[in-house]
């Protein structure tokens, strides 16, 4: 249940800097390097000679890739090249995938090539723009990817999953709404006069903000597809606006999702946050990373449980309240996107006559 001809995060970009990376995505096993040039790209990971993962293997200095088992070499296209005293020119190529590199990732469309195109990444203003800084990291979650578009969709959770860094009970007294723009689907909350809760309270301390005086929190979530979820989030000084307060009295930064299916059952989740302010202050990046890793490893062994009983108990019919109105149009946008993508294309007939 996962669009393939789509652009996917696939790892980061100095994930490849010095030898090859093996990795699963929508279900395709890929092998990423850096080529020619030290442009990236991603090739079917089994070597067409005995079906080692080329994984195993290195590049030479010209970019093309060795099989670390009997060292056949493969250029980007996926062309066997050469082997020592042996003869290549009967060995099936294999499957190259369209790859780019853009905001500090690897990004890879597992689909069809054809339908493969660069105009159609994501456009983050926060990558490209050298006011700003990223910081994050990676999970490996044993869950559906559509479980976790649920849960970054339904901010209610904080209360209880993360009560001690990011929860609060004003999160549950303050209803979201939930709308579509466009190709998003955008969940807001709202929440005036309460105080900040931990992990906000030590970000304002790190913009050199008040953190001792009530504030006003927001959560604006933006899903796109495939998988893609951006989190406006931050506090401000009560009554000064709250999203649109000034400089100086507010914190916020945008929470970056990047969900990636390895399985219908499994998935990479690239995390982080984008921030524009203190950018050259590595120890409150720093700072701010190992508190988001927390937090979302308190997701990871929710969600993890929850897929083993939906597997345990497949027949069994769940729930959708209010508060899942985000994950429920994610969903649905997905699903109609799923059914365009299985559409056969159209076929010319002969002209009429002839």
């Amino acid at each position: 249940m996962f669009l393939k001809n789509a652009w996917y995060v696939a790892c980061a970009a100095g994930d490849i800097a010095s030898k090859p990376l093996g990795r699963m995505v929508c279900g395709e096993q890929m092998v990423l390097y850096r080529g020619p040039d030290g442009k990236p790209a991603a090739l079917e990971d089994f070597c067409p000679h005995r079906g080692a993962a080329l994984s195993l293997g290195f590049t030479r200095p010209d970019g093309n890739l060795v099989c670390g088992y009997h060292g056949l070499v493969v250029g980007t296209d996926g062309k066997c090249l050469s082997m020592a005293g042996q003869r290549v020119g009967g060995i099936s190529s294999i499957r190259s995938f369209p790859v780019e590199e853009r905001y500090g990732f690897i990004w890879v469309w597992p689909g069809d090539t054809a339908q493969a195109d660069a105009a159609k990444l994501p456009y983050l203003h926060w990558g490209e723009n050298p006011e700003w800084v990223y910081g994050g990291g990676l999970y490996h979650v044993a869950c559906d990817y559509r479980l976790m578009i649920d849960n970054l969709m339904d901010l209610t959770h904080e209360t209880y999953v993360h009560a001690g860094s990011i929860g609060q009970a004003e999160i549950e007294e303050a209803p979201p709404t939930t709308k579509v723009e466009g190709s998003e689907v955008v969940t807001s909350r709202f929440m005036n006069n309460i105080k900040p809760p931990a992990f906000w309270a030590a970000t304002l301390r790190g913009y050199g903000v008040a953190d001792d005086l009530l504030c006003d929190r927001w959560q604006i979530c933006r899903f796109s597809p495939p998988s893609h979820i951006m989190i406006d989030v931050g506090v401000a000084h009560a009554g000064l606006g709250g999203y649109d307060a000034p400089p100086g009295r507010k914190a916020s930064s945008i929470v970056v999702n990047f969900l990636t299916p390895e399985t219908e059952t499994s998935m990479w989740y690239f995390w982080g946050m984008a921030r524009d302010f203190k950018i050259d202050d590595e120890a409150l990046t720093e700072m701010i990373r190992q508190g988001q890793a927390r937090i979302f490893k308190e997701d990871l062994d929710v969600l993890e449980a929850q897929q083993r009983n939906l597997a345990r108990c497949p027949g069994r019919r769940l729930t959708n309240m209010s508060i899942d109105s985000g994950g429920v149009r994610s969903r649905a946008l997905i699903e109609r996107l799923l059914a365009e993508e299985a559409r056969p294309s159209p076929v010319s007939g002969p002209a009429v006559g002839a």
